[in-house]
């Protein structure tokens, strides 16, 4: 496999088809994630954007996106656009959700003191409510590049012409193990690497919170 991974190299493949799907996924993430965050803070911070969103987002919550490509592909066709919805539409739930909780479950004992202090209720969501809730987005964030990563890997085996999916799909076309092994072990670093990006973010941005996990 080291070999297989050395040939692809020089023959300029696997960064090619590296790039590809680097790009994909930073354009879904890109769209998804500043999505999921509006309307969690929509639906978090007011009882009506709760009343108008939360339901709908838990409808979508339960059917999954990869069962809705029959229907992408009638919308967006079979080329670069149904890619690049697919991903944002995965990443979009876990944001959410994560995110929407942290929102919502501040500790009641602070809005009373909030109450009692006569903050603002714009300084207290400033100040209390989105710094506490910080931990619930970056635990979104981790779910997110995974589930990125999922669809991104569905995504370039649906007329992909490039892609490391693309790329697997064409080898197994052909038997050729070495090169799928080759593009797993290429998913499964991307998808390390990128959760380790967002577990240093949230290190940087909560260096107050020191858990086993990190």
């Amino acid at each position: 496999m080291v070999t297989t991974a050395a040939d692809l190299i020089g023959q300029g493949r696997l960064q090619r088809n590296l790039t590809t799907s680097g790009l994909r996924a930073i354009e879904g993430l890109a769209f998804g994630i500043p999505a999921g965050i509006a309307v969690a803070l929509i639906s978090g911070l007011s009882r009506l954007g709760e009343y108008l969103f939360d339901g709908l987002v838990q409808i979508k919550k339960s059917i999954p996106v990869l069962a809705l490509i029959p229907l992408l592909m009638l919308w967006f066709g079979i080329g670069e656009g149904i890619k690049v919805t697919v991903i944002p539409l995965s990443v979009f739930v876990p944001i959410y959700i994560q995110f929407h909780d942290a929102l919502r479950g501040i500790d009641s004992r602070y809005v009373e003191l909030a109450e009692t202090l006569r903050v603002s209720r714009l300084d207290f969501v400033r100040h209390v409510i989105l710094p506490g809730s910080l931990p619930g987005l970056f635990l979104g964030l981790r779910y997110a590049v995974t589930t990125a990563l999922l669809a991104l890997v569905v995504v370039e085996q649906i007329n992909a012409t490039s892609g490391v999916g693309y790329m697997i799909d064409l080898a197994r076309t052909y038997g050729q193990t070495n090169i799928v092994l080759v593009g797993l072990v290429v998913y499964a670093v991307f998808g390390f690497a990128a959760d380790s990006a967002v577990r240093l973010l949230r290190r940087m941005a909560l260096p107050w919170q020191r858990t086993f996990a990190n």
